[in-house]
């Protein structure tokens, strides 16, 4: 459980930017080299490339080097990470306002 919780943290951390969030959004549309992507935003390749390490570091994207061309790859199975956390979450809540549906509903019927 402890290692599940570092691992989604640092996934909610990768996730936490706007850049990279663009960069996970570019990626869904296939691979992509870095300099592709760098165009994409108004910063210094050195700077961008702090964003690669952080989603490559948080496994959401994996990169490939053919050459002098570095290829980033979206790693999916990642992703669902926070998609069962957030599944996890809407089950709780759900949970909680049944409940409270009850409590309501049994309020009325009870004066």
């Amino acid at each position: 459980m402890a290692q599940y919780s570092v691992e989604l943290d640092g996934v909610f951390v990768a996730l936490a930017d706007p850049t990279r969030r663009g960069v996970i959004r570019r990626l869904g549309r296939g691979p992509a080299s870095v300099g592709d992507l760098a165009a994409e935003f108004p910063m210094t390749l050195p700077s961008f490339m702090k964003h690669v390490r952080t989603l490559e570091a948080n496994g959401l994207i994996r990169t490939v080097k053919l050459g002098r061309v570095r290829t980033c790859v979206l790693n999916r199975d990642r992703l669902a990470l926070v998609d069962g956390w957030l599944a996890e979450q809407r089950r709780l809540w759900e949970e909680r306002t049944d409940r409270l549906e009850l409590l309501v509903t049994d309020q009325k019927e009870n004066q």
